[in-house]
């Protein structure tokens, strides 16, 4: 690789960096062809993009970004595998649902609405995370429920009124 083509590979880098609030890193490796392919598979079926990159340049594109990636930096030995989604636990629901056929992908950290997560041992914290749309859903729950307890009140009560008007009428 000549020298401006790894500019341009640390622009684009630095340019995807900013441009996602979620981003993953895991190491794919050991993983044969067919089972890559059905990880890019399953990365596309769930909106993940999902590129091998180089540490390095990596490296540079976070130290060019605005980001504060923090230790994330730390984690970028050996292959790394790029996981840009706009929800922010879909890419550990992935990986979780991958390793229930194969033992990789591991995560190594990521990057969530500017939170820094840093080993495998947060899969199952990433996995509960709330999307924006499911936290949104349960806002408009919570808010909606008084309000159908009001009207089912009202509406129970009603018949019972109606209820004893009639009897009290009768006699």
């Amino acid at each position: 690789m000549t020298r401006e083509e790894k500019l341009i590979v640390i622009q684009d880098l630095t340019t995807q960096l900013a441009e996602n609030s979620t981003i993953y890193l895991a190491d794919i490796s050991g993983l044969d062809a067919s089972k890559t392919s059905a990880l890019r598979r399953a990365c596309f079926k769930s909106n993940i993009k999902l590129a091998v990159v180089k540490n390095t340049l990596l490296a540079k594109a976070m130290e060019a970004s605005d980001k504060e990636f923090g230790e994330l930096s730390g984690v970028l030995k050996g292959n790394t595998s790029l996981m840009f989604a706009e929800i922010g636990n879909g890419p550990a629901k992935l990986i979780k649902n991958f390793r229930k056929k194969s033992e990789k992908p591991l995560l190594k950290g990521a990057f969530v609405e500017e939170t820094v997560y840093i080993g495998d041992e947060n899969l199952d914290t990433l996995v509960s995370i709330k999307s924006k749309e499911e936290m949104i859903g349960e806002i408009i729950g919570l808010l909606q429920s008084p309000a159908k307890n009001v009207i089912s009140g009202l509406k129970s009560s009603s018949g019972k009124l109606a209820g004893i008007l009639k009897t009290l009428s009768e006699k």
